[in-house]
């Protein structure tokens, strides 16, 4: 990588925000935008699965749906980008090898993995995650249902386990799903407001969810 390169994001706060995104809402732009604010992120990148281990046998709306409806959604935001790194990788896509990617594009860089609280319940579980906690930290964004001493507890023990470095964001807990969000839509009900305008244009025009 050339010197200017590296001199562009050394040294910078990056946050990754991973996800299906099926659809995106405005629960994963005001995680973005508050968690973007409260760790001082140079910029957030949206980072949408191509196919995600946790999701087999799931029928999701297709990479390049999810991809156009995300560009439509941040195209307002200057600290937001976003990334196909992950819907153009081959098989099972998995968090460790897209940091490992990421480290290798924006070199020099500190990076932030923004997760909600049941991701931390289940981290154990990712690949080689003794190996992700070391080229990332984790932020934390707290979500309905979940119980502060169990985040507490167990983010604790991450960083006695691995020597995890673990935060807790102190955003609004938002209570909207993109489960939600799907079912109502295939019900004829309204999800105004719970999506941006460009992305419930972008679903009726291609029948996505119908």
């Amino acid at each position: 990588m050339h010197k200017s390169m590296v001199d562009k994001y050394q040294g910078k706060n990056i946050g990754i925000m991973g996800g299906t995104f099926d659809p995106i809402h405005i629960g994963h732009l005001i995680m973005g935008e508050i968690v973007g604010q409260e760790f001082d992120l140079h910029e957030v990148i949206y980072i949408p699965v191509g196919d995600p281990p946790h999701k087999s046998g799931e029928s999701i709306a297709s990479a390049a749906h999810r991809y156009k409806m995300m560009k439509k959604a941040i195209a307002d935001n200057p600290r937001f980008n976003l990334s196909d790194i992950e819907i153009n990788r081959t098989g099972k896509t998995y968090t460790i090898d897209t940091m490992e990617q990421l480290h290798k594009v924006y070199e020099g860089a500190n990076f932030y993995f923004i997760i909600g609280a049941d991701s931390l319940l289940q981290i154990r579980t990712w690949k080689r995650v003794d190996e992700l906690f070391r080229k990332c930290s984790f932020i934390v964004y707290r979500r309905w249902g979940s119980s502060d001493g169990e985040l507490i507890e167990e983010a604790k023990n991450l960083r006695r386990i691995y020597s995890a470095n673990i935060f807790f964001a102190s955003g609004p807990l938002i209570g909207v799903s993109s489960t939600y969000i799907r079912e109502s839509l295939k019900e004829g009900q309204t999800v105004k407001y719970l999506v941006p305008d460009t992305v419930l244009e972008y679903i009726d025009q291609n029948r996505i969810y119908d």
